[in-house]
């Protein structure tokens, strides 16, 4: 595996060198952005921004160089998108992309290519979450600066995509349980204080303003996720937590 600022750097250079006067910046934001990232448990978060849509062509090499990175990156590797410079200001949601790609995707493209490259386009709604991400933590890679690119996000946007990740909670929180615990958490900091978090910062913000009930899960959650090595989590005391802090958020929403 490359250091992650070697594959940064190429990265940067492979875009420039593919989409040459198109490129507007590129910029890192999620758990490497925000200081918390762990080769084991964290994905490398971009976002490409471009003046023009892309051809096909370009396409298919700006995603042969982003799998030729994910290969040579950490375990959950890149989560990518790119989009157009005028859905980010102003700010346009659902936002459209142009091109997405995530570790999950790979064996699509490896296996037919002209149809990935066909279909994978749309809209995201986990993009008003990255934008505000990138605005409020981001770091500009290279290219044009954060503030003039990206438009503010509006709350009911962000606040929109963050209940899109998890109100299926309560039913997922047993399979996926370190996730949904801290990114409950970080929701909760935000409708509740304004905090633009990260999951480690999540916990820690949980542990200061939940019940001491459910401590002992997110500390499980927390430990998972800064450690290689799997958690023991009480699956009936997970879906509690859950019910709490979906009713607290709903709670927050009248």
């Amino acid at each position: 595996m490359l250091q992650t600022d070697s594959l940064l750097w190429e990265f940067v250079k492979e875009s420039k060198n593919i989409l040459q006067d198109n490129l507007v910046g590129i910029y890192l934001h999620g758990s490497l952005a925000m200081g918390c990232f762990h080769p084991g448990k964290s994905d490398i978060d971009l976002i490409t921004v471009v003046d023009r849509p892309l051809t096909d062509t370009v396409k298919r090499a700006y995603m042969d160089m982003v799998v030729g990175c994910n290969a040579s990156g950490p375990a959950k590797g890149i989560e990518m998108s790119i989009v157009l410079r005028e859905v980010c200001s102003p700010f346009v949601y659902p936002t459209p992309f142009e091109l997405h790609f995530s570790s999950g995707h790979l064996k699509w493209y490896r296996e037919d290519p002209e149809d990935y490259i066909r279909k994978m386009n749309g809209t995201d709604k986990d993009l008003a979450a990255h934008f505000t991400v990138i605005s409020k933590r981001g770091i500009c890679l290279w290219g044009a600066p954060i503030q003039d690119v990206f438009a503010e996000v509006p709350d009911s946007c962000y606040l929109d995509a963050l209940w899109y990740d998890i109100e299926g909670a309560e039913d997922e929180i047993t399979e996926n349980t370190m996730y949904l615990t801290l990114n409950l958490a970080r929701v909760l900091a935000y409708q509740e204080d304004g905090l633009v978090l990260s999951k480690k910062e999540g916990g820690e913000w949980a542990v200061n303003h939940l019940p001491a009930e459910y401590h002992p899960l997110i500390a499980e959650a927390m430990r998972e996720y800064s450690e290689e090595t799997d958690a023991a989590y009480d699956g009936a005391l997970a879906k509690r937590y859950a019910g709490y802090a979906i009713r607290r958020l709903k709670g927050k929403m009248i």
